[in-house]
């Protein structure tokens, strides 16, 4: 019985055997274990650079340090200092910029632009409701946005700024007290009342 243990030990052993050998063969062939080479940044290397040893290669400069930065010119301010200033922009001749869908001679090409909207800017009240009553006629309700919940008949003054003109059924004319401009506000609440 001695006999069989010593042959099933025997394959195994041969295996792991071979399995070590193959690890030193692998060991010894990978670059960075191949003895030899020196580190990359060896005293040697840097004394010959020149600078290890070289008093300007240690000089601190701290007068560097107390110079003022530059100026925050969006033409000048440069925050990685990678490059050279960029040149001034040439100084304008005597015609203007070229204006776009310009055709040589002088004529325009291109659609026409629409015109710039002038005037007041938008009355910033919604129209939410209108109220029915006999005793008082018709009263408009609206709203800032921001809680406040003005009223008013035509021909009051809402707000200190706007005339109520009209107050129809589903929309309301709203001017400004110095007649620069009118705006019709449409009905954006539930509907009218009537009491």
């Amino acid at each position: 019985m001695a006999a069989d243990d010593r042959q099933a030990v025997r394959p195994s052993f041969v295996v792991g055997l071979g399995l070590a050998l193959i690890g030193v063969v692998v060991y010894w062939m990978w670059p960075a274990a191949a003895p030899g080479a020196p580190p990359s940044n060896s005293s040697a290397e840097i004394v010959a650079r020149g600078t290890a040893g070289d008093p300007a290669s240690l000089e601190v400069r701290l007068d560097r340090l107390k110079a003022p930065p530059p100026a925050p010119d969006s033409m000048a301010r440069n925050p990685f200092r990678f490059e050279a200033k960029a040149a001034p922009p040439p100084p304008p001749s005597g015609e203007g910029p070229p204006v776009p869908g310009a055709v040589p001679g002088g004529r325009r090409g291109g659609a026409p632009q629409p015109p710039v909207p002038q005037g007041p800017p938008p009355i910033p009240l919604k129209f939410i409701g209108r109220l029915e009553s006999p005793s008082a006629g018709v009263v408009a309700l609206f709203s800032d946005g921001h809680g406040l919940r003005p009223r008013g008949h035509e021909g009051d003054i809402i707000l200190g700024q706007y005339r109520i003109v009209h107050i129809g059924v589903e929309s309301v004319v709203l001017e400004y007290l110095d007649g620069s401009g009118r705006q019709t506000i449409p009905l954006t609440g539930q509907g009218a009342s009537s009491l």
